[in-house]
């Protein structure tokens, strides 16, 4: 199949390293937006955390902030946080805090056609630097194209100081990327699908630092940290370079997914990057790729390999593989070719011991 035509929007600058949260002015003022006022999305949490330090920052620039507290991640805080906006738009919107805030902002920069900047205070998936989004309450139970950040500041000591489970769920979502990548091949090999090389190749190796530097992440957390985020900034503009998620998200997503979808998306059953790792372990399996290899991984990081550690059900995990591939059935993918019902998928769980 001919390579599609697609634009490519690539973050414009990335900041990383301890402190850097005092130097979001001057990111702004240098990305040439010509802005001269900003939107601040986030949580309450982390605008007690690090309001101030960012408030005199922008000010120091020459820069107003407003800021606006997402109450969820879903379309109708979007909505709500578009409303506040109202006629005096900003020449930017910050997306400061964690998946959540970082997809609510993502979101209502690209509603209102605005410049977005990704500040992550949490090492916890790809999103911070990649145009989709997860966001609750649509009629797609899977992520959504939005806006490529044009910045993205990364404060390696906020990072650090963030919940060990956040960065376990990172870790998650980047191993992701060799199922996805196998599930990417497999469409090329039986659906002629557009395959970009660069892309897969740039996302497997955001994959395959995680698990060369698993053992050692959590023992030195501070460098084990800078390879994290690189790694998922890394992935995301893998993404952004193949004009779809297709290096990122693969089977393992569309079981998370569905796992979000049958669960209510609730968080007592755990992280979206937590979701992925059990997804891409039995999708490994199913690809015949070396998948207690990728137990031992998460193992490692402190990222969960059974469902009962989510608090999850045997019968969750088999109806989530079964209903996966349908929420998303034009995306190829192993869960596709393999077809699976009740009984081989949960053989699949069994077998791998996620159940």
């Amino acid at each position: 199949m001919a390579a599609p035509t697609h634009l490519m929007e690539l973050p414009r600058k990335i900041l990383i390293g301890d402190g850097v949260i005092s130097e979001l002015g001057s990111l702004v003022c240098c990305l040439d937006v010509k802005a001269t006022n900003v939107a601040i999305i986030t949580g309450e949490t982390v605008r007690a955390r690090v309001g101030s330090e960012c408030s005199s920052s922008l000010k120091a620039a020459g820069l107003k902030a407003r800021w606006f507290i997402r109450s969820d991640a879903s379309i109708k805080s979007v909505i709500k946080i578009q409303a506040s906006i109202g006629d005096d738009l900003p020449d930017a919107i910050v997306g400061l805090g964690g998946g959540r805030s970082v997809d609510v902002a993502k979101m209502t920069a690209y509603r209102l056609g605005k410049p977005f900047i990704s500040v992550p205070t949490s090492a916890s998936h790809d999103g911070i630097s990649s145009p989709f989004v997860s966001i609750r309450g649509t009629e797609k139970h899977h992520s959504l194209r939005a806006t490529t950040p044009i910045g993205v500041l990364a404060d390696t000591q906020l990072l650090l100081e963030a919940p060990l489970r956040l960065l376990a769920s990172g870790c998650g979502d980047l191993v992701a990327k060799i199922t996805a990548v196998k599930d990417w091949e497999l469409a090329r090999d039986e659906k002629h699908e557009y395959f970009g090389s660069y892309a897969a190749n740039l996302a497997y190796m955001s994959a395959n630092i995680i698990l060369d530097e698993s053992k050692g992440i959590l023992q030195k957390l501070r460098h084990g940290i800078r390879i994290v985020v690189e790694a998922l900034i890394s992935s995301g503009v893998a993404a952004c370079i193949a004009g779809s998620s297709r290096p990122c998200s693969g089977g393992e997503h569309l079981f998370s997914h569905a796992l979000e979808y049958l669960a209510g998306n609730c968080q007592r059953y755990g992280l979206h990057g937590e979701h992925v790792g059990l997804g891409t372990i039995m999708m490994a399996k199913l690809h015949g790729v070396d998948w207690e290899e990728i137990v031992q991984t998460l193992e490692n990081v402190g990222a969960p390999t059974k469902a009962k550690q989510l608090n999850l059900t045997e019968e969750q995990v088999v109806d989530s593989l079964i209903i996966a591939q349908s929420l998303r059935p034009e995306r190829y993918t192993i869960l596709g070719k393999a077809n699976l019902n009740k009984k081989s998928a949960f053989e699949l769980a069994r077998s791998v011991c996620i159940i």
